[in-house]
């Protein structure tokens, strides 16, 4: 199970407000960025839809198809988002979409000069810990869950851009900042981490991933890690969470309550053997861990599975 996080639903038009059924659009204009509502009531296929700056579209609800880059095709549901480069044509599906069942999603264009500033700002006074590593927008990882952070900042976004709020432009710019940061630190996260075994021989935190995956039965300390990256501790400590958004300490729970997941598919063993399989020696300290990073208890988990 993936735990997504939604920002907030937008009102829906009443059906007589609709200038069209499919991708009925409002747009709130702002100094560096634009942000788009798209609401579909109508079953439709192949609607086109190009943007002259990078754009971050979220699904809110409903569920689209998106064709991208030339062949990729993939499902496009609530608590996700896709990064989409600047006159890249978006082909899209709605294969549920009616009046009961709307689909409502955000796209967010961003001015070209206002990711130059932030990247700019990052690579200079928060380097990555790795030289040859700069900050980036990776668009080999263009389709990500939604984190918590980032569905907070797009909230925010969406808050500053619909309601009459003083200094506006500048606001909205300080929270575009943010969630640029946050997509980047997330991709971060997905493409080193998840990754890890193409990264070994060029990334110090690669190798700190498999120490982890390999002991996670085991106690894991900062000290071990800091050492294996031939790095001080405050220093590893720093890094890892500049880069990837969350420390090196709940990185390790993330680790392992996915091992944990991993166990509890197989009906044959006990939540216990599993709490105790992934180096967790207390049952209650485990279900408050299991339903802090999943939103959910391990009895639930399983009872999802069936």
């Amino acid at each position: 199970m993936q735990l997504d996080f939604k920002p907030r639903l937008l009102p829906l038009k009443p059906e007589k407000d609709l200038r069209t059924l499919v991708e009925n659009r409002s747009v709130y204009t702002m100094q560096h960025c634009e942000l788009n509502v798209f609401e579909t009531h109508k079953q439709s296929e192949n609607v086109k839809l190009v943007f002259n700056d990078m754009v971050l579209t979220t699904m809110l609800r409903g569920k689209k198809i998106m064709h991208l880059f030339g062949s990729e095709q993939f499902d496009y549901l609530p608590g996700e988002s896709v990064i989409v480069p600047d006159h890249e044509e978006m082909v899209i599906d709605f294969p549920e979409a009616d009046l009961r069942n709307p689909t409502q999603c955000i796209a967010l264009a961003m001015e070209a000069d206002l990711l130059q500033d932030t990247l700019h700002l990052l690579n200079e006074n928060y380097p990555k810990v790795e030289k040859e590593d700069n900050w980036k927008i990776d668009l080999s990882c263009f389709h990500l869950h939604n984190t918590a952070e980032i569905a907070a900042a797009i909230d925010r976004i969406i808050n500053i851009s619909t309601e009459n709020i003083a200094a506006k432009d500048v606001i909205v710019d300080f929270t575009l900042k943010e969630l640029l940061i946050r997509l980047m630190q997330t991709q971060a996260r997905q493409l080193i981490l998840d990754g890890y075994h193409k990264h070994i021989n060029n990334h110090r935190f690669a190798f700190a991933t498999e120490f982890i995956r390999a002991h996670i039965s085991e106690e894991i300390t900062i000290d071990q890690l800091s050492n294996l990256c031939c790095m001080s501790r405050p220093s590893f400590f720093r890094y890892f969470k500049r880069e990837f958004g969350i420390s090196p300490f709940d990185f390790i729970i993330r680790e392992r309550i996915k091992a944990a997941k991993k166990m509890l598919k197989d009906e044959n063993a006990t939540i216990s053997q599993a709490c105790y399989a992934v180096g967790i020696n207390n049952l209650s300290y485990f279900f408050k861990l299991f339903k802090r990073v999943e939103g959910i208890t391990p009895n639930e988990f399983r009872k999802g599975l069936n």
